[in-house]
């Protein structure tokens, strides 16, 4: 999340630096031709005049030696662009004072702002621009009407319109043409903001592909290479653990070694899994037995075998008949278990419940669901859990709760989903709910 935020204000950093420096020539441009074209006389036949124009390029420069103060500083970024947004439509309408007033030419200039402010702040900067050019717009031709504002006094007043049934049709037009702008702008902004969140979907997805491809390249050549030597350690441990020529000391480092190869093929079997993924087989499959399954070989494992943690089974002891694949649902839910065993603590218990819902809203599911007592999961890492190659722990790359997430996602047709919390007593619990539907299975 905060990469994102990172990633976004870089982009407005950048998006203000270009429309800062295109500022400034754009009002050379045109204060320039200003004076050499329409204003042909110079300071000596339009003196007033002239002064306005210097003083707005004046003041434009000084604002832009601010905007680069503040954009070094790097604060603020939002409020920096609504500021511009609003300056340049001050500028614009002085530049409309000198150049014509309500018919003048520089009104598009309004709805140029418009989308300016869309490309900084979306539809929020397309909306404050267009309000913005609206009001001063219509104060001006407001002042003009009511006589609060004069035509500059070095300029001929027939070129001026300061009649309000004069006055209302370019009003009109003006203020219909810098809504229609702001519209458009900020629909555009909306559309371009969500292609854009779409790209980094598939941008996403193509680099998750790209690095599955090269994790199953490299799985599938390191399996066969690791795999042989850890079988020949394992039989090698395991025979000379059998010696009594042997200390206790001896054993136990007997058994690490063993506990350590085992590790290590789990590893290399969770790659492979993650990195070559099948399509689930849409059966009837009885989970309440596959659970009580798991649960048994959990209670073999190293640690629980060991009377460190324990693995128990809290369900019906009954068929209970769900739609998915049994053997990647039996993967998942010893996934899930291994996990939890590794993050308790010394005499903790992890718990498997098989759990039918009552009530007709619900009855079409079944949820299984591994509970454990560790530390629990901070939001941080309640939102990246399912991320391969991110764990919380010391050991481990992070493999296994990711084969879980793309399991179940690969189920979701059959109905089924993930979800994992941390209860109010602490540690960590995965739900997995599938559908009990088994009438709808494809044949």
């Amino acid at each position: 999340m905060k990469l994102g935020i990172t990633a976004q204000a870089d982009g407005l950093a950048t998006r203000l630096a270009w429309i800062t420096a295109l500022r400034l020539g754009f009002l050379l441009l045109l204060l320039g031709a200003l004076a050499t074209s329409y204003l042909r006389g110079g300071l000596e036949e339009y003196p007033y005049t002239m002064r306005i124009v210097f003083l707005t390029i004046g003041a434009s420069f000084a604002l832009g030696a601010a905007y680069g103060v503040a954009l070094r500083r790097g604060q603020d970024l939002r409020r920096l662009a609504l500021a511009q947004i609003v300056c340049d439509q001050l500028t614009w309408t002085a530049i409309v004072y000198v150049s014509g007033g309500a018919t003048s030419g520089a009104t598009s200039f309004y709805a140029l702002t418009c989308l300016l402010g869309a490309i900084l702040a979306g539809e929020r900067g397309a909306a404050v621009a267009a309000a913005v050019g609206t009001v001063l717009y219509g104060i001006l031709c407001a002042a003009f009407a009511l006589h609060w504002l004069l035509p500059p006094a070095d300029q001929a007043a027939a070129n001026y319109v300061v009649e309000w049934r004069e006055l209302f049709y370019p009003l009109l037009v003006n203020l219909l043409g810098i809504g229609v702008v702001a519209l458009l702008a900020g629909y555009l902004a909306v559309r371009l903001r969500l292609t854009g969140g779409a790209l980094e979907d598939a941008q996403r997805r193509a680099l998750e592909a790209e690095r599955l491809a090269v994790l199953g390249t490299l799985a599938t050549g390191l399996a066969h290479e690791i795999r042989n030597p850890l079988g020949s350690i394992s039989g090698s441990i395991e025979m000379l653990r059998e010696s009594t020529a042997l200390s206790m000391e001896d054993k136990q480092l007997c058994d690490i070694v063993r506990r350590e190869a085992a590790r290590l093929n789990n590893l290399v079997t969770d790659m492979m899994d993650y990195a070559k993924p099948r399509p689930p087989k849409d059966e009837v499959v009885d989970v309440a037995s596959l659970a009580r399954e798991v649960v048994a070989l959990a209670a073999r494992s190293e640690r629980s075998g060991a009377g460190d943690v324990t693995v128990s089974y809290d369900g019906p002891s009954d068929a209970t008949l769900a739609r998915c694949d049994g053997e990647q649902m039996r993967q998942v839910l010893w996934n899930l278990v291994r996990n939890a065993v590794q993050a308790s603590g010394a005499g903790s218990e992890v718990v498997v419940r098989v759990v039918v819902p009552t009530g007709s809203a619900s009855a079409k599911t079944v949820a299984l669901s591994v509970q454990d007592r560790g530390p629990g999961l901070p939001v941080e890492a309640k939102e990246r859990i399912f991320d391969a190659f991110y764990t919380t722990r010391s050991h481990g790359v992070g493999i296994g709760l990711a084969v879980v997430k793309r399991i179940v996602d690969d189920h979701a047709p059959f109905g089924a989903h993930i979800d994992v919390d941390s209860p109010d007593g602490g540690g960590a619990r995965f739900t997995v709910e599938l559908s009990t539907d088994v009438g709808r299975r494809t044949r």
